[in-house]
């Protein structure tokens, strides 16, 4: 997502749209605090996003208001937006808009070409069919638009952390951004936070061997080390690390994304054509060429029904770590060995 540039005077009317729930909450942040900060007559923040917030979540206090679209009810938009006994304005947060109401959805698209000069109205919208109307009639009406679509591909988490080190006038390398992936995973509230940490306890260009040094083994014991060792069946070497993993604090919501996406990478790259590049392939997957190659190295021994299997193990773990199971390391334990014999065959 690209921050709005500081402004000292936030909009009447702003739509933040997409599913990118950490970039979603910034930026409500930002516009919080921005508003904040006019009303007291003081400068927004520096560092490129209004109040110059990092992370964390929004904290509401004074006359602020965050409610669901789904839970208004019709005439309350009105009342949000009142300014209050006391004078001045009022931020209201609606979070959701796409699940607004009919009658709610009009009311908002008739505030959004008339709004309230004494306050500013922050909606956010998950982008998509649902709600396209109102979104269609909310920037019809001249509200700006902040993007924040879903991360999805190695490389745009790349370009996130290397846009949060320059947030703290900081630089990476390559190997320093790659090691932070690794040790990290792919939460960009998690990777948020593990920028800041580094900018502010170490010195100099942050490169592969400063981000290992900071996590003492992390950066070795991670969902992906897990997952690369699952699927090229070495089990021993996959339960050690799991374990490792574990005890070092790593989620087991990272690891077992970290076993699903490895062994989806197995399909993607078996089932491509003959004779693509990595570069190629890498385009098509969003994937950087080198985990290409290392998949393609990965596949030495597997079937395609093993990969199948491989798949339903990853599944029912995560199924499993995200509240359907009662202990998440032996549900990862289980998806291990059953990956590693479904490379096997058995």
């Amino acid at each position: 997502m690209r921050a709005p540039a500081p402004q000292t005077t936030p909009a009447a009317v702003t739509v933040i749209v997409g599913e990118e729930e950490f970039l979603v909450d910034r930026a409500v942040r930002g516009l919080v605090t921005t508003a904040r900060m006019a009303a007291r007559g003081e400068p927004p923040g520096g560092n490129g996003e209004p109040g110059g917030n990092a992370g964390g979540t929004v904290e509401l206090e004074g006359d602020v208001h965050d409610v669901e679209a789904a839970s208004l009810a019709p005439g309350e938009l009105t009342a949000l937006t009142s300014p209050s006994l006391f004078g001045g304005g009022c931020v209201v947060v609606i979070r959701s808009a796409q699940n607004a109401g009919k009658e709610v959805a009009a009311e908002l698209a008739r505030y959004a070409a008339a709004p309230d000069p004494d306050a500013v109205l922050v909606l956010t919208h998950a982008g998509g069919a649902k709600g396209k109307a109102l979104l269609a009639d909310l920037t019809k009406a001249g509200a700006p638009v902040v993007e924040c679509p879903k991360v999805t591909r190695f490389s745009e988490r790349a370009d996130f952390v290397r846009g949060e080190f320059r947030r703290t006038g900081r630089t990476a390398d390559e190997s320093g951004v790659r090691a932070l992936l690794d040790a990290v995973g792919s939460d960009l509230r998690e990777l948020a936070a593990a920028c800041g940490q580094l900018s502010s306890d170490t010195d100099g260009r942050i490169d592969g061997p400063v981000v290992a040094r900071y996590y003492r083994g992390r950066a070795e014991a991670t969902g992906f080390s897990v997952a690369d060792r699952a699927v090229e069946g070495r089990l021993g070497e996959a339960l050690e690390q799991l374990r490792w993993a574990l005890a070092t604090g790593v989620s087991p919501v990272l690891i077992s994304s970290a076993l699903a996406q490895g062994v989806r990478m197995l399909g993607r790259v078996g089932s491509a054509r003959r004779g693509m590049s990595a570069a190629a392939l890498a385009a098509e997957v969003g994937a950087p060429p080198w985990k290409i190659d290392r998949v393609r190295q990965q596949l030495r021994g597997w079937q395609p029904e093993g990969v199948g299997r491989a798949l339903q193990a990853a599944a029912e773990a995560d199924a499993q770590v995200k509240g359907e199971g009662s202990s998440a390391g032996y549900a990862l334990e289980r998806a291990i060995r059953r990956i590693v014999a479904a490379r096997s065959g058995h």
